[in-house]
């Protein structure tokens, strides 16, 4: 029957190490179990990153998208209105003032319409632009500080 290293001072059987040598190397893992460990921490570091950049890609594609559909909607309302409603708001203000200052008073009115749509539009338009993610620089050095075993 073997005795206990620890309570003998003596080391146990079939160590062949002083217990001093035991001590020091207990609790550490060798080095092919921590290189998978940080290989499989790395390719999940990798995929967070990506899902993120997907995320924060998606949400400026659609900014940026419903950005450009309301600019064109402005140009597509602009195109009928010029059309249809200056002939009816020249004629309805041609009753009370002058055929040329009613045309000129209809004019002001779509010029101010469309300005408006296109100003929404673009503060719209440059929420989505440049397509980068918002602190993408800042998560990639902390990741950097991560793997030199820094603290950010």
């Amino acid at each position: 029957m073997s005795q206990d290293s620890t309570r003998t001072g003596r080391p146990a059987a079939g160590s062949g190490l002083p217990r001093e040598r035991r001590r020091t190397t207990r609790g550490l893992r060798p080095l092919p179990e921590l290189t998978r460990d940080l290989v499989a921490q790395m390719k999940r570091l990798v995929s967070a990153e990506l899902a993120l950049f997907k995320a924060e890609m998606s949400a400026k594609a659609k900014a940026a998208g419903i950005g450009a559909g309301l600019l064109v909607g402005a140009l597509v309302f602009v195109f009928f209105a010029l059309g249809v409603l200056v002939t009816a708001a020249v004629l309805a203000f041609a009753l009370v003032v002058p055929a040329w200052l009613a045309a000129l008073i209809v004019a002001g009115i779509l010029i101010l319409l469309a300005l408006l749509a296109a100003l929404i539009g673009r503060a719209s338009l440059k929420r989505g632009v440049p397509p980068l993610p918002d602190d993408l620089g800042s998560e990639l050095r902390a990741d950097a500080h991560a793997l030199k075993g820094q603290q950010p």
